[in-house]
């Protein structure tokens, strides 16, 4: 098999998207697979994502999100004579491969448009339709979004496969000292409230900082709240929204914090919150479990499916249910020790071989039609 993956997105943004290729491509490596590999990377990458010796990297001069890349990445692919070419970010060039997989994270832009820029609104809507019809297979993170796909976009189930992402093994516990050499270096005492994501509309962090503004009032916590995160798009409401509940010297943004700090965040944590009104599959909850964080999880689309039976779950809408939440978590102590070990125990269920192996059998069932 002559397989491409399109891995442009791993230089365009730092987020979910790139780990998921990273991760990806170091875990089918890892499966000494017969295929030959060529990770389509952006020019401008000097350190391709090219992890074993049958994976050849090819610099492209397409830019990742470019309104004309369906037909210039497929000039670019058509000199690498494709079997399959997988597109992880869900759009697939116009032409240049035998045959086309495809991963769909989450249907976010479909569901509320109005949590994107118009210049977002008018990239995705143009292109899910089309990719989704075009490629030969879809990968979806999560039955949720896999089902997403066959009522709002009447995608055939059969065409879709899901394939549940994993967090990254060194997301684990850690030794107490060393989670603490960690977090001090953003002058935290273990013990603190946690939010990690890219600060943006669906992400919900407003009705957190509500729910957080009453635990203050309540004297529940003194805890402060940190948000791990880049910013995003139509951020602002976030930044308003301390400034008018008057949390400025309690809401910590932890801009920029890279991966290796993470697990420490997440081991020095008192709990992770992600109230979300939307998410295709939620890796920062699986992460968190991995590290023995308790989590709080949004009732809505795939956070129920990831964290099982280990976390609780609230309603978005409601400040005042994921205020009880956090409250139920912070003084429950045989709450908070039963989360952990349900949570431990879920994210061992999810690992990226598994991953591999599951995309790897898409690859070749795709190839053998």
């Amino acid at each position: 098999m002559v397989i491409g993956i399109d891995a442009r997105i791993v230089h365009y943004t730092r987020g979910g998207i790139s780990n998921y290729v990273s991760r990806l491509l170091a875990a089918l490596a890892a499966l000494d697979a017969d295929a030959d590999f060529y990770v389509l990377h952006s020019r401008k990458d000097h350190i391709p994502p090219t992890p074993g010796p049958n994976f050849c990297p090819v610099a492209c001069w397409t830019p990742a999100h470019h309104r004309w890349e369906r037909w210039a990445l497929g000039v670019e692919a058509l000199r690498l004579r494709l079997d399959l070419l997988h597109s992880p970010d869900f759009i697939p060039p116009a032409f240049g491969y035998r045959r086309s997989v495809i991963t769909v994270h989450d249907l976010n832009f479909v569901h509320y448009p109005q949590f994107l820029t118009a210049q977002s609104r008018r990239y995705y809507n143009r292109q899910i339709e089309w990719a989704v019809r075009r490629a030969d297979h879809i990968l979806a993170d999560s039955h949720a979004t896999k089902s997403d796909l066959v009522s709002l976009l009447d995608a055939p189930p059969e065409k879709i496969t899901t394939v549940h992402l994993a967090a990254d093994p060194a997301f684990r516990p850690l030794p107490e000292a060393e989670v603490r050499q960690v977090v001090a270096r953003y002058n935290l005492e273990p013990g603190y409230l946690l939010c990690v994501g890219t600060l943006e509309p669906r992400k919900n962090v407003p009705g957190l900082l509500e729910a957080y503004r009453s635990l203050l009032d309540a004297k529940i916590t003194d805890a402060p709240l940190a948000l791990v995160g880049g910013k995003g798009w139509l951020y602002d409401d976030i930044f308003e929204r301390v400034t008018e509940l008057h949390l400025t010297g309690q809401v910590r943004f932890l801009h920029g914090a890279p991966d290796a700090d993470l697990v420490g965040l997440y081991n020095g944590a008192a709990l992770l919150a992600t109230p979300s009104f939307y998410e295709g599959f939620g890796l920062p909850a699986l992460e968190a479990m991995a590290c023995g964080a308790p989590v709080i999880v949004a009732d809505r689309a795939s956070l129920p499916e990831v964290v099982g039976e280990a976390g609780l779950l609230v309603d978005p809408d409601d400040p005042d249910d994921i205020a009880r939440a956090l409250a139920r978590v912070l003084t429950e102590q045989p709450l908070r020790a039963r989360m952990r070990e349900r949570g431990l125990a879920q994210a061992a269920r999810f690992t990226w071989g598994k991953a591999a192996r599951e995309t790897l059998d898409v690859y070749r069932m795709v190839l053998e039609r």
